[in-house]
């Protein structure tokens, strides 16, 4: 269940409005594409400073998960230990319970392993979503980190919040690539026509998002394609590589049914490196390339 959330306080102290009101409401919130955050009644971007006495509403979106059931889902188990798990998440599956997917999902897997007691850091609502400090796609595989304990979790989310992390994702895209490397800085915004995507905009809005790209192999009419990013925007690597006319193969939303492959979106979160949470060591979790993208390029390759 989606509960929409509506804070206003009056800061106490100068500085970020992300840093001041993380104090007061979960710092995850600010990566959330439908977050709006208002100071003195105007629109503004997180990055924004505030001064004392400064009035802020912040509006977000909450997903809570009363009744939920435990599910004997088995989970692909990359590493774990008493502060963190990794999976290599398959394609189709959902991270977490939303409309029209209650069940199957890495939440009533994690809820059957760990029991009831596997919650967020908030608090006042244990319900929250438990243990998942990033998301991927229902049909983007890989690497997916789970929080096992609420300081492990808020650590987590702001290393996610400040992009202290590095992600890399492998993607098969179509059409020929000019050059090799590029990078598209292009602000991403919910689509006016269809609120359920969303598109880039040169205009001073929506959300940041930064993605890199290197063309690993280029084929006849695809490339194999590795992307770094920067910010972790919903479906930024789907929209960014749209843009500049290279979609995703398999991809559904943002793109046409392609007329040579009938496979599931080629786009793999292949490596995640992050500081571990409570010793602080940097660590690097990789998940092998899924089959839907090896016998893509194996046909590509004759």
């Amino acid at each position: 269940m989606i509960t929409e959330k509506n804070v206003s306080f009056k800061s106490e102290e100068d500085g970020r409005v992300d840093k001041v009101a993380s104090a007061i409401v979960p710092r995850s919130i600010f990566s959330q594409a439908d977050t709006i955050i208002k100071v003195n009644g105007k629109s503004v971007k997180k990055s924004q400073k505030i001064k004392q006495n400064d009035f802020v509403e912040i509006l977000y979106k909450e997903e809570t998960f009363e009744g939920l059931e435990a599910e004997d889902i088995s989970l692909n188990v990359i590493y774990e230990d008493d502060a963190i798990l990794v999976i290599n998440k398959d394609c189709g599956m959902v991270v977490h319970p939303g409309a029209g997917n209650h069940s199957g999902t890495v939440v009533n897997a994690l809820l059957n392993k760990f029991g009831d007691g596997f919650k967020t850091i908030d608090d006042e609502d244990s319900s929250l979503r438990p243990g998942i400090v990033h998301r991927l796609d229902k049909d983007t595989s890989g690497v997916l980190l789970i929080a096992k304990t609420r300081e492990a979790h808020q650590e987590l989310s702001n290393q996610f919040s400040v992009h202290s992390n590095e992600k890399i994702y492998i993607a098969i895209c179509k059409g020929f690539f000019d050059k090799k490397r590029g990078t598209i800085n292009k602000n991403i915004v919910r689509n006016e026509q269809n609120r359920k995507t969303f598109t880039v905009t040169d205009e001073d809005r929506g959300k940041s998002a930064i993605t890199h790209y290197t063309v690993l192999r280029q084929f006849d009419g695809y490339a194999l394609v590795r992307v770094r990013i920067e910010t972790g925007r919903t479906h930024q690597i789907r929209v960014h590589m749209k843009s500049i006319n290279h979609p995703i193969l398999g991809d559904v939303i943002y793109s046409r049914k392609d007329s040579k492959f009938d496979v599931n979106l080629c786009l793999h979160a292949f490596s995640l490196t992050i500081d571990h949470p409570v010793t602080k060591e940097r660590m690097t979790f990789r998940a092998k390339m899924p089959t839907r993208i090896r016998d893509v390029i194996k046909e590509l390759s004759i």
